[in-house]
């Protein structure tokens, strides 16, 4: 016996092995649509770290320049409280009552937010700037909004081994590399002025303490914006790969934007044989059809209580014009060979247009000759 061949036969989707999804690889350029609406969902070529070092450097350039007077506002700010003490104990037989401590922590912690304040508010300035420079000024509420979407456990998974993720977190290590690199090499330079810290006096220690502190978070702020700019660059990078477009995600939006192309292309027949008819319907008005005479046919009327001049009551090429000239007869309209007028007319004058002055003396001639023909002259 012969074995018999059989064959197994499988259905597959081709979609299933392109990237990225239907349509295939993203290789097309992002739209100003997808752009704007990439936008308003909050999705922007932003990077945190811009803000964070700039944010740095400019709390520890404030605290370099006015460190002395922040130190010194300080300290009159615990003498004025620790000042009432004495007095709250003398009113109260030498206890303190707690409604009159609560003031007075109530007092000391004013006194200290309002010397830090200008700091904090240095630092939110300095966010903002940067996050406006960046992306320029256009708040959305929608990142804003809850999506339940984020509460999916195996989505939040997903997330955390994502690409992106790993990326932020070799930033991180890179960070704590330059970073640490940098105070080892700084304290390295300072270990003499640390050690005699014992043998100076307090106030001499803090300052010193002060010193190397500001200095050491200027160097390292100067250090993270370098890491921030290139970040930023990476993020243009990314967002704008992430933001390409499948041909068949740009075929689609076009669609949406501009419709379906065959669906406008029957509208526009339907337009232009409604506007045909409309053209038809006027012909027997005419007062002459001039001709080519096998391609051209336009009609013309004279009214000279509607226009100065004679006008292109219809006009049409091959298949149309043979129409023209068919309906001219049925209605005994005088049809005129005149071939270079005719294609002037035809190329330089709508349906509905005047005549233009140039050819005033020619469409003229063909007018008379028409009224003397029906006795009208």
């Amino acid at each position: 016996m012969k074995a018999e061949n059989k064959r197994l036969l499988l259905q597959y989707n081709l979609q299933f092995f392109a990237k990225d999804g239907p349509g295939g690889e993203k290789t097309e350029e992002p739209t100003g649509k997808k752009l704007s609406d990439a936008r308003k969902e909050g999705q922007v070529a932003k990077s945190k770290e811009i803000a964070s070092a700039f944010g740095m450097l400019a709390l520890f350039l404030v605290l370099k320049v006015y460190i002395g007077t922040i130190g010194t506002r300080f300290l009159e700010a615990f003498q004025v409280v620790y000042g009432q003490i004495p007095e709250l104990t003398k009113m109260y037989n030498g206890e303190i009552a707690v409604f009159s401590l609560q003031v007075l922590i109530r007092s000391m912690m004013l006194r200290l937010l309002t010397i830090i304040a200008p700091i904090l508010l240095i630092g939110v300035a300095v966010a903002v700037i940067c996050d406006i420079v960046q992306v320029k000024w256009k708040p959305t509420s929608k990142p804003l909004k809850p999506k339940f979407s984020k509460l999916n456990p195996v989505k939040g998974f997903a997330r955390i081994l994502s690409p992106r993720s790993l990326m932020e977190l070799l930033k991180s290590i890179l960070k704590l590399i330059v970073i640490g690199y940098v105070v080892y090499n700084y304290l390295k330079e300072r270990i003499g002025q640390i050690f005699i810290l014992y043998d100076i006096s307090l106030n001499q220690a803090i300052g010193l303490i002060g010193e190397i502190t500001i200095d050491l978070g200027i160097r390292i702020a100067m250090i993270y914006m370098i890491i921030a700019f290139l970040d930023f660059y990476y993020q243009k990078w990314k967002f704008h790969q992430d933001m390409k477009m499948t041909k068949q995600e740009v075929k689609d939006e076009y669609k949406n934007q501009e419709g379906d192309p065959q669906i406008k292309g029957k509208q526009k027949q339907r337009m232009r044989e409604a506007s045909m008819r409309r053209m038809m319907s006027h012909l027997p008005e005419a007062d002459v059809v001039i001709t080519n005479p096998t391609h051209y046919a336009v009609a013309i009327k004279y009214d000279p209580d509607k226009y100065d001049a004679p006008y292109v009551l219809a006009k049409g090429e091959d298949y149309l014009a043979q129409r023209i000239k068919d309906v001219a007869r049925e209605h005994e309209i005088e049809i005129v060979e005149n071939k270079p007028l005719a294609r002037m007319l035809y190329a330089n004058v709508e349906v509905g247009g005047l005549i233009p002055p140039e050819l005033y003396q020619a469409v003229a001639e063909v007018l008379a000759f028409v009224y003397h023909l029906k006795g009208k002259i």
